[in-house]
């Protein structure tokens, strides 16, 4: 058990307390507290000025980390939806997508997800778990404690399972929380003898067993669009996943529609993409419970169309962003700067892109302990060299966080 323990003072705490879950934010919605302090042990205990923290719990405060500049702080970011789990470049595709060619041109001439599969195929476990770990630091520099990370470059029993394993095993050794997605639907490889339908029965019948028995994940993606899954597809597999006890997500409406009427339909966690998402879809997952994660790395690295956030927001539905980090579509990395870039061209206040990042996507990834700076929370947070918070938007992504805490340990600065 740490010793209690007062952080503070910090120019400004950013709470990301009591918003709701849905629709849009004004920036007043924000709850700032100027001069604050944050009393932990192994979770928060409370939040306030750093000098009534001081003067309440003086007697029983073991230890104090004082804060000597104008920072602030903010909870610890969530990225809902990454693929940081792979080997090999696909430096190539990228030069080919430069030179007019489209995703699907490029997967049908040989590159695509299926070259990351064999890239990944061919790498030992140590390998994979330590470029896992390497990313998953990378992004715990830039700020973010939570990373959703997904197989889905193995597409068969030994390699998914393996990608599975070192996804686990890079969690217990980085400082950030790694939490697993099976993404074994993320195509129909390309060495399966049989349809796409027979390819996902297999799945059910055989990998994700093998999935529960080792206690690898509890969640279940699948990727529906053109060169993919159809969505009759898709919900034959996500409700024979839902049996076997798996929350489900879905890759949804990137390049054709169809995606988000299965995943509001079979009421998945989330709906991932969106870009080519209509009226009639936003107005259909702003009347559920699916929370809507965009992905502007992917839009940014396609020089396609951002998700329509604004849209989805006024309509009344969450939003949560995240940075799609991945070997061909999203190669950037970079949470914040994605989300900042999202932010101008939908012209989101600074409170819906920051719960974006921080409360919404933790109700994505059903993690209730996270993402807000309050009593019984993780003390997950980090804290950027500036004395007004508009500043972190601002400069998007390009001022890094100056430190980084973990549970109430400083992992970074």
């Amino acid at each position: 058990m740490q010793e209690l323990k007062l952080i503070g003072p910090f120019s400004q705490l950013l709470t990301m307390d009591h918003l709701p879950e849905k629709g849009p934010l004004g920036d007043d919605r924000l709850e700032i507290i100027t001069d604050a302090g944050i009393l932990v042990k192994d979770s928060i205990l409370e939040t306030g000025t750093f000098k009534d923290l001081l003067a309440k719990h003086y007697d029983s405060i073991e230890s104090f980390e004082e804060i000597d500049s104008a920072v602030v702080a903010v909870p610890g970011l969530i990225d809902a939806h990454t693929h940081i789990c792979w080997a090999g470049s696909r430096a190539a595709d990228y030069a080919m997508r430069l030179s007019g060619k489209t995703y699907l041109d490029i997967a049908n001439s040989g590159g695509g997800i299926w070259h990351t599969v064999t890239k990944t195929r061919e790498a030992t476990a140590e390998e994979l778990t330590d470029v896992t770990i390497m990313r998953a630091n990378r992004l715990l520099q830039r700020g973010v404690t939570t990373i959703e990370v997904k197989s889905g470059y193995g597409l068969d029993l030994p390699n998914e399972t393996k990608m599975l394993e070192c996804i686990q095993q890079a969690d217990a050794t980085a400082d950030a929380d790694l939490i697993p997605t099976c993404l074994a639907a993320h195509i129909k490889p390309g060495d399966f003898e049989g349809s796409p339908m027979a390819y996902l029965e297999w799945i059910i019948k055989v990998l994700l067993p093998e999935v529960i028995k080792r206690q690898l994940s509890h969640r279940v993606d699948i990727y529906v669009d053109e060169g993919a899954f159809t969505a009759d597809e898709a919900r034959h597999y996500l409700r024979e996943a839902k049996k076997l006890g798996f929350e489900v997500v879905v890759h949804a409406d990137q390049f054709s529609r169809g995606g988000l009427d299965v995943a509001v339909e079979l009421e998945a966690l989330s709906a991932d993409h969106l870009e080519a998402a209509t009226e009639e879809e936003i107005k259909r997952i702003a009347a559920s419970n699916v929370i809507p994660v965009a992905l502007p790395g992917a839009s940014l690295g396609l020089g396609g169309n951002f998700a329509p956030a604004r849209r989805l927001l006024n309509a009344g539905a969450s939003l949560a962003i995240a940075s799609d980090w991945n070997p061909g579509s999203a190669p950037m990395g970079n949470l914040l700067a994605a989300a900042s870039i999202l932010g101008i061209h939908e012209k989101l206040t600074m409170a819906e892109t920051l719960a974006a990042i921080t409360c919404r996507p933790a109700m994505a990834l059903r993690t209730s302990d996270r993402g807000i700076l309050k009593k019984g929370m993780l003390a997950d947070f980090l804290t950027f060299p500036c004395a007004d918070y508009r500043e972190i938007l601002y400069n998007q992504g390009s001022m890094l966080p100056d430190t980084v805490w973990k549970s109430g340990k400083r992992v970074v600065g």
